[in-house]
């Protein structure tokens, strides 16, 4: 089982959003029947073994075993994963593009985000499919500003040190070199429900971030290497 897996098919992003299998879909983190999941749930058997049904048909619940029980066989379940997340690529031609997106809005983080989920899901497939690891890098923190201009500063000063660092082992003709894709990304907090309304900062006007190295020609496909490797 997968701790998350990446639905890219419209087909199988309906069946899952849908609340009754989402619901089903959790209660199989474990393995379990039709019968196992009606009980915790509340639901009939029926009711569940036809959710069940449009589940497997996308792939998204795995038998795991069928064993006799009293004249008949029981069909154990499990769900692929213990979370799901829906590419953009389930949403075909309307999928968000950052080349769509105004490159000074919250929009386009979301734009980014969206296309980190759909490039990193079909690598991560590809490497699976191939017995390799992905080399990927992932920071994950939180920083408190004491003011907006504090915020302002340490941008400038993160967007340098990414060019500096970019600029360094940045190698453009290398034989056997691979291009990486490096997003750097902040954003506040979601406030709790209960801590009141939001102050409205004072906010410095937008400054385009500095440029990174651009590649002048475009990779013609992908390769899967091992984690570490280039």
């Amino acid at each position: 089982m997968l701790d998350v897996e990446v639905i890219e098919e419209a087909g199988a992003a309906v069946a899952v959003l849908d609340p009754a299998r989402s619901r089903i879909l959790a209660a199989l983190a474990d393995p379990g029947s039709a019968t196992t999941v009606a009980a915790a749930l509340g639901e009939t058997r029926q009711k569940v073994n036809y959710h069940l049904r449009a589940l497997e048909e996308h792939g998204l619940v795995q038998l795991v075993e069928a064993r006799p029980k009293r004249g008949l066989t029981e069909r154990v379940l499990q769900a692929t994963a213990r979370s799901y997340v829906v590419s953009p690529a389930a949403l075909g031609d309307a999928a968000v593009e950052p080349a769509r997106t105004d490159r000074l809005s919250a929009r386009y983080l979301i734009a980014v985000a969206a296309r980190m989920v759909r490039e990193v899901a079909e690598l991560a497939r590809g490497a699976e499919a191939e017995g390799k690891t992905l080399a990927t890098l992932a920071i994950d923190t939180e920083i408190r500003f004491a003011s907006a201009a504090d915020r302002a500063a340490f941008t400038e000063e993160l967007a340098r040190t990414v060019v500096d660092l970019a600029a360094r082992y940045h190698r453009e003709q290398a034989p056997e070199g691979r291009w990486h894709r490096l997003v750097v990304a902040a954003h506040p907090l979601p406030r709790p429900p209960d801590a009141g309304p939001l102050p409205i900062p004072d906010t410095p006007t937008p400054r385009r971030p500095a440029a990174a190295p651009r590649r002048t020609t475009r990779p013609r496909h992908r390769t899967h290497a091992r984690g570490g490797t280039p």
